[in-house]
């Protein structure tokens, strides 16, 4: 358990994720503008260990620095409450939903400070972008449902990734694919791909690929028309048919396999997790020059500017409402509170030991 002056942080080596250390330090009354919130609770997926591994490429490690600059932060979605505000018309007891640190406090710097949400606005993440530096003000929500907590931290992140990828997909005109496959489907990045894509009546077929083991869970969610395992590609997936690849999994040797058989079918790969982190890096069978890595907060800002402000929110909150709802149906999830059962947790995530129906939500203490 942290003391009411001391907050502690875990932290993760940038160059061995599998290395990792608990650091405290004293904590400081805000300075003018700034508030001083404790994080209450957060998820833990996937997810937040691709952070990790394209931390320094795409710049997560920026979010929350440590001192030291051997040694990172990962960012994680999750709850926090305001236990002391110097800044105006921010409020202590305020519930926020946002981007934190795996601690136990931090401290932001409000402004933009809007009925609903405010910004952080500290200056080491103005050049950040803007989705992850935002923070809802639950407590002003009249809707707020304080019982869908749990979902919001382990699944809205991970949707809101799904509902881009399905409309960046769409608005691609699906790169002319005749079917979509889902890579590590299992994935519930994946499951919320499928959920959206499925919702479109004018939408290729969605397959699954996962493994034989995750088979029966996959399919048990009457949600993909085809379920494939690793050991079908070369029998049970149609070679000739437009493909558009989704990677969950960011699996080197899947991936070539596949574009490999697939050849001039194979239409687009989108890459979008690491979930098999250590595998990483594609084959010679890899094509390239069809295939990119996903950055959910570029389409954001191009529908901000397609659609104009807080459209692209109110559709994706929509749809993160309703798939939600459906993947309480099968989503277990476990609670856990201080360092070691947040280490435990780290430790099960990282090592892909963790069901696919299942994640954690953690406290620091």
């Amino acid at each position: 358990m942290t003391s009411e002056h001391t907050a502690q942080t875990f932290e993760v080596c940038k160059t061995d994720l599998a290395r990792y250390r608990l650091t405290s330090e004293e904590q400081r009354p805000p300075a003018p503008g700034e508030i001083r919130v404790r994080v209450e609770r957060f998820g833990l997926t996937a997810n937040n260990i691709t952070y990790g591994v394209v931390g320094e490429r795409i710049g997560y490690w920026k979010f929350f620095p440590p001192n030291d600059q051997d040694w990172g932060v990962l960012p994680v979605w999750g709850i926090g409450i305001v236990e002391e505000s110097a800044a105006e018309g921010v409020f202590a007891g305020e519930r926020l939903f946002g981007y934190w640190p795996m601690a136990s406090h931090v401290t932001l710097e409000p402004q933009q400070v809007k009925e609903k949400r405010f910004l952080d606005g500290a200056a080491y993440r103005q050049d950040l972008p803007a989705v992850y530096n935002r923070y809802v003000r639950l407590s002003k929500d009249p809707d707020y449902d304080a019982a869908m907590d749990d979902l919001r931290m382990v699944l809205w992140p991970l949707y809101a990734t799904s509902y881009c990828l399905y409309d960046f997909s769409k608005d691609n005109d699906w790169f002319g694919a005749e079917q979509v496959l889902i890579v590590s489907a299992s994935s519930k990045t994946g499951i919320g791909t499928a959920y959206a894509i499925k919702e479109d009546r004018g939408a290729p077929p969605v397959l699954a690929l996962t493994s034989r083991g995750n088979a029966h869970k996959v399919r048990a969610l009457a949600l993909y028309d085809q379920v494939l395992t690793y050991d079908d590609i070369e029998t049970a997936l149609k070679a000739h048919c437009p493909t558009l690849i989704i990677d969950m999994s960011g699996s080197g040797p899947v991936i070539s396999h596949l574009h490999r058989n697939l050849g001039s079918a194979m239409r687009y790969t989108s890459h979008v997790g690491l979930t098999h982190y250590d595998e990483a890096g594609m084959g010679e069978d890899y094509i390239r020059e069809r295939s990119a890595m996903f950055f959910a907060p570029g389409h954001i800002a191009k529908r901000g500017k397609d659609w104009g402000p807080g459209e692209f929110d109110r559709r994706s909150a929509a749809f993160w409402e309703r798939a939600a709802k459906t993947s309480s149906k099968w989503l277990s999830l476990s609670h856990g509170v201080g360092a070691e059962s947040v280490a435990a947790a780290y430790r099960e995530v990282l090592e892909g030991r963790i069901p696919a129906d299942k994640a954690w939500t953690l406290s620091m203490g």
